[in-house]
């Protein structure tokens, strides 16, 4: 039995029908999912992780200015433990442990702020120990922090902001300090208007890839782990060349093996594929899947990598999938969760 716990946007800000946290159990053998609790919560739980022992779970509240904790109790399901405040960290979309596991670090967008919070030994969230505030182009305005994800040995940290007019769409590195700190090691800025929005690192951590929201881009870069540095390397659409709508790229993943990039594409509502080459990292473009619903904002893969889930968040389902990794191909598998305004999934094994 493995464990699936489902964060949604709830507001009617956001045309949202989310109930709350959702917990799921998970037949391994036929695959089913059974709903065994439905937490309510404050508004939005959106985006949400668990510590590196997997006992307890903490979700930002999307549009708002708070984090929560959670304990994960005996049968799986949650116990809040506490909500604390980030005061300017408007609009928190991100959150993820570090290596130690002593801290937790979140990215705000409206807020522009990179947060770094105590983990408490019973789970609970304890104070911001250090705050990353991006300039934007005129005083007072800001960069908009989409992401903060780790390098595979969890020593760097890749922050991915947009910039909306009045900020930089630019990727920052950041080397993360044993008090919780974090050290700059590179900034790249982005062509105007391509609002970088999420990055995915290759396990091989030589390799990094962004996927550009507005540009509708996915672009490589190399990565240097000894100087904390990256170089772009090439560019790539997200989008057929025979598809002339609007899109908003959304997600980028990599498979277990490393041979195979996704993205996802909302508006045009699909995922994207593409192969990287195994000497140079370089992408190409294997074809397009259907999300088979609307703006597929969140996908992952699930604990063994065996499934693959993409959440389309305004049709209220979370559609299965398999990847063949050799022959870079999807499957559908016919399952469908539903579950309202899902936009981030988490598996415990």
């Amino acid at each position: 039995m493995s464990y699936a716990y489902v964060g949604c946007r709830s507001t009617e800000k956001r045309n949202a029908r989310g109930k709350g946290l959702r917990v799921f159990d998970i037949n391994d053998t036929t695959g089913e999912w059974r709903e065994i609790q439905t937490l309510k919560t404050l508004d939005n739980p959106s985006y949400q992780c668990m510590d590196l022992e997997e006992k307890y779970l903490y979700s930002v509240h999307g549009d708002f200015t708070q984090v929560s904790s959670y304990r994960i109790l005996e049968d799986h399901t949650l116990e809040h433990i506490n909500t604390i405040d980030t005061v300017d960290g408007q609009n928190p979309v991100f959150i993820t442990p570090d290596k130690s596991n002593k801290f937790l670090v979140v990215a705000t967008l409206q807020g522009g702020r990179v947060y770094v919070i105590k983990r408490n030994e019973d789970g609970s969230l304890g104070d911001i120990v250090f705050e990353h505030f991006a300039p934007g182009v005129k005083e007072g305005s800001h960069s908009f922090a989409h992401q903060c994800i780790w390098d595979q040995t969890m020593s760097y940290l890749f922050v991915v902001y947009q910039g909306r007019d009045q900020g930089y769409g630019q990727v920052k590195v950041f080397k993360f300090n044993d008090n919780g700190t974090l050290t700059q090691t590179d900034e790249y800025k982005a062509r105007k208007g391509a609002e970088p929005r999420h990055i995915a690192i290759h396990p091989n951590n030589k390799w990094v890839y962004l996927i550009n929201e507005w540009g509708n881009t996915m672009k490589y870069f190399s990565f240097d782990n000894e100087s904390g540095k990256i170089v772009p390397r090439q560019y790539l659409p997200t989008l057929p060349d025979t598809y002339t709508g609007d899109g908003q790229a959304s997600a980028a993943l990599i498979n277990k093996d490393g041979n195979i990039l996704i993205g996802s594409n909302r508006m045009h509502e699909s995922i994207v594929l593409y192969r990287i080459n195994p000497e140079t990292g370089y992408m190409t473009t294997i074809g397009w899947y259907p999300t088979l619903g609307l703006t597929p904002r969140f996908m992952t893969f699930n604990k063994d990598y065996s499934k693959f889930y993409v959440a389309n968040e305004d049709s209220d389902t979370i559609v299965e999938l398999k990847l063949d990794s050799e022959s870079g191909q999807m499957t559908y598998t016919g399952n469908i969760i539903h579950t309202e305004s899902p936009v981030c999934i988490v598996f415990k094994a």
